[in-house]
């Protein structure tokens, strides 16, 4: 018998009599209360903001490397420049992991409207909340994209505008598996890293919680950037397609949102409800009250 199961179990034998940590409750569905705080629109205002210089940074970072390796307007050793495929994963995971790090307290530091549903799905946030973050998010994205553009007009739109679109050679089934996967990772790292179980016998676990969230994103960048573009979060896609505006990223858009969020759910349903067998305990509380 491992250790969870000897705390879970507790001295006397009744299941789950000993724990040592505390589930916080589900968020309610509909939660009026929220309507009156300043702590739910403190909390979008950070998403927005959060998602804007994700956003900003990110693409900006993209846009930079095509540039430095355009060998038209960077030379014959073009090839050789910019900060590569690796350097723009560590754009994106860097920033999640300064973003998350310093919204957490705030907000959550969701910064992803799949993320925010995943969560949303767990009865981690009310409906309310996440449709606001999500909102939020999206108002951000396209803000943040929208910076990228005055600042570098004259190479926005020759550079692709950092839009995600499916790449040559591959089927949208592949890019949405893409998606799926990529999305699941993020948000199964998500659950993981900000688990009450974990952080009651973990100290430590809060503070680092960021960094395996920023070094997610950062793998599967690098594992999903020659498919997709890696979008795992639709907030990103939907404000550099707006912003950007051109046919191949609008056909290929739906993926940037039915893949995200089926990997949010799966993730979702995995971590509840197989790993901390949400389901389980449901039916054993059920079965000792009745």
């Amino acid at each position: 018998m491992g250790k969870d199961d000897v705390i879970e179990s507790g001295a006397g034998g009744g299941e789950f009599a000993a724990k040592d940590y505390t589930d916080p409750p589900p968020a309610p569905l509909i939660d009026a209360a929220d309507w009156g705080s300043w702590s739910l629109y403190r909390a979008v205002i950070a998403e927005f903001i959060a998602t804007l210089l994700f956003l900003y940074i990110t693409v900006a970072t993209v846009i930079g490397y095509k540039h430095q390796t355009d060998a038209s307007a960077s030379g014959a050793d073009a090839a050789c420049g910019g900060v590569g495929v690796l350097g723009i994963a560590w754009a994106f995971g860097g920033m999640i992991f300064v973003l998350v790090y310093c919204t957490a307290g705030i907000s959550g530091g969701h910064i992803n409207p799949a993320v925010t549903f995943g969560l949303f799905l767990a009865r981690k946030v009310s409906l309310v909340r996440a449709l606001l973050y999500i909102v939020a998010q999206c108002l951000g994205a396209i803000c943040g994209v929208g910076l990228v553009k005055a600042f570098q007009s004259a190479y926005f739109d020759r550079y692709g505008g950092g839009a995600n679109s499916l790449a040559s050679g591959y089927s949208r089934g592949t890019g949405l598996g893409a998606e799926i996967i990529g999305t699941f990772v993020l948000v199964y790292t998500v659950f993981s890293a900000t688990d009450p179980k974990r952080n009651a016998r973990d100290s430590h676990v809060p503070v680092l919680a960021p960094l395996p969230i920023g070094f997610a994103v950062f793998m599967v960048h690098l594992a999903t950037i020659p498919v997709t573009g890696t979008g795992i979060n639709p907030a990103r896609s939907l404000g550099a397609a707006v912003i950007y505006n051109k046919d191949k990223p609008w056909d290929d858009h739906w993926i940037f949102w039915v893949g995200p969020l089926v990997g949010a759910a799966i993730a979702a349903f995995y971590h509840q409800y197989i790993l901390r067998a949400g389901a389980i305990k449901a039916l054993g509380s059920f079965r000792s009250n009745a």
